[in-house]
């Protein structure tokens, strides 16, 4: 498939932040955003896959840092406020679908699981949003997951962690709004990132997996983009505390 996609004035020259930015479908956050002239800032915890994110986007900085450690994801951010500025754009993208059996799992694993998929977004909230107040405008985006919607098994623990995803943007979309700071969920459906191709897109899988599609077509990460992109800009300032599917009709 071609695509002739938007560009967004008001993007440019925007400070985003984007947590995870560094592969699957953050790296493309990333791309899309540097292609409308913003200045992004990335953490993520694979130091050489940032410097090749760097190295792709001339003006992109990044901040190796494990998110699950709360006082390091503080120190990161004001690491990247000190070289970009204040953050106009947050991107919660961050996460891992780990399969794990729900007959397995510890508690110990539960919570990783939570403060891998969850958690940080709260504290990047924290983190960056009295900027936005300051400013009296801002962009926060947090990643679901239609996992949860279609009842998916295999990963319980990360379906929860992404159901929960959207309580926080709906609080949070409250505890803001009156700052003119707009939170939303993104959906995605299954995107095909090399991790998924890699692990999980069998022939057998993706032919039921199209079966349950409207759309006829697998989705890719620049799909996911496109609608952080719409998000972000001056275009969606009436849109907050939502969800926006990406996942092509999926039941």
């Amino acid at each position: 498939m071609s695509h002739s996609f938007a560009t967004y004035p008001s993007l440019r020259g925007k400070t985003v932040v984007v947590t995870g930015g560094a592969g699957g479908i953050g790296a493309e956050i990333v791309a899309a955003f540097a292609a409308q002239g913003a200045a992004v800032g990335v953490l993520d915890r694979d130091a050489d896959a940032s410097t090749a994110m760097a190295e792709a986007h001339d003006g992109a900085a990044f901040e190796i840092c494990d998110l699950r450690d709360v006082d390091a994801l503080r120190a990161a951010v004001d690491r990247l406020r000190d070289r970009q500025g204040p953050a106009d754009v947050l991107v919660n993208n961050a996460a891992r679908d780990d399969r794990h059996d729900w007959r397995e799992v510890t508690a110990d694993y539960w919570d990783d699981r939570q403060h891998t998929n969850l958690r940080h977004m709260f504290f990047m909230i924290q983190a960056v949003a009295p900027d936005m107040v300051a400013k009296g405008a801002g962009s926060i985006v947090n990643m679901g997951s239609n996992s949860w919607w279609e009842a998916g098994g295999g990963f319980p623990a990360y379906a929860t962690a992404k159901a929960a995803v959207h309580g926080l943007t709906r609080t949070m979309a409250r505890e803001l709004g009156s700052h003119r700071i707009r939170v939303n969920t993104v959906v995605p459906g299954w995107i095909m990132t090399e991790r998924q191709k890699d692990l999980w897109a069998t022939p057998a899988a993706l032919e039921a997996h199209r079966a349950r599609q409207c759309l006829p077509d697998l989705i890719d990460p620049v799909h996911v983009a496109r609608m952080v992109l719409f998000l972000a800009s001056d275009d969606a300032a009436m849109c907050t505390a939502n969800n926006y599917m990406v996942e092509a009709g999926s039941i």
